[in-house]
């Protein structure tokens, strides 16, 4: 399975910058060339519309965020990310990013939409969820409750895209944390846009929702109508299987926790307040893992 998950790990920063940035870390936010208008991503792989409340930076410079502006260790370079106009990575009045990412993950059968029922795949997700939290004990790592749908699950089968929004609670943090979703889905996997904040940000997402979910389509040979049955390789799951996360299970997500960091900061998106005093120390210190009670499971 191939799965980017650099963006989940470029949340791993405070919504409240209460520490002042380094040099280096201001040079590179003023260096940042923001994009606005039309935007191809990948190799011609998607267009990227930008909403015109928002600014795009491109895959180079967002890695240079996620690394050395906001202190995560490296990984793959995602398609992009979507700031507001009037924010920055490092800016006082931040309230979210958008990441843009790719998953090859094969073609998505979407037959099971129309007969999901969302309240029955939210109690399997958080009886999912507390299982998994046997093993974070165990591995020293807090416990992460699944509080519930911010936002139900939404399935347009016209238009292919996916998106929903889910509370969770991680254990030591008094804040929420909303991660909403959206997925486009395609030939052979799906556009990944990943929205990460405090759970009271949700009325500033739901404003720029249709625009963020419009603004991104395949481009001709990689949208879904194009799948060729006879070459491309069908995804072991549906739509059920992506809102559940039911692909990282079986790919031994947990067992993972402590091989790979990108696998790690997906289970860890969100915890704001408890990472707040690692995001702008020196790079030396800002890459090393934080202590057994911070969210880093």
């Amino acid at each position: 399975m191939k799965f980017n998950v650099s963006a989940a790990v470029l949340f791993l920063f405070s919504l409240t910058l209460t520490a002042q940035p380094n040099d280096d870390v201001t040079n590179i936010v003023k260096g940042l060339k923001y994009q606005t208008g039309k935007v191809i991503l990948g190799d011609k792989l998607a267009t990227l519309n930008v909403p015109s409340n928002f600014k795009y930076i491109n895959g180079k410079q967002s890695k240079l965020v996620l690394e050395n502006v906001w202190g995560n260790p490296p990984s793959a370079e995602p398609l992009g990310m979507l700031f507001l106009k009037n924010q920055s990575p490092i800016s006082d009045n931040f309230t979210y990013a958008i990441s843009i990412d790719y998953s090859e993950e094969g073609y998505i059968k979407d037959d099971d939409a129309k007969d999901l029922d969302y309240g029955d795949l939210l109690d399997e997700m958080k009886s999912d969820m507390k299982e998994s939290n046997e093993s974070r004990k165990k591995e020293g790592y807090p416990s992460v409750e699944l509080v519930g749908w911010a936002s139900p699950p939404f399935y347009d089968e016209k238009s292919k895209k996916l998106h929903w929004a889910k509370t969770l609670k991680f254990e030591g943090s008094e804040v929420d944390t909303l991660n909403y979703n959206i997925r486009i889905l395609g030939r052979k996997g799906v556009i990944v846009l990943n929205v990460i904040a405090d759970a009271d940000k949700l009325p500033l997402v739901n404003e720029e929702l249709d625009a963020i979910v419009n603004s991104t389509e395949f481009n001709e040979g990689n949208r879904y109508e194009d799948f060729n049955p006879g070459l491309d390789t069908v995804a072991a799951y549906g739509i059920g299987g992506l809102i559940a996360g039911k692909v990282l299970a079986k790919a031994g997500f947990f067992a993972l926790l402590l091989k790979f960091w990108k696998v790690i900061a997906l289970a860890v998106i969100g915890g704001f307040g408890v990472l707040k005093k690692f995001i702008f120390r020196e790079k030396d210190v800002a890459s090393t893992p934080p202590p057994s009670d911070g969210p880093n499971a």
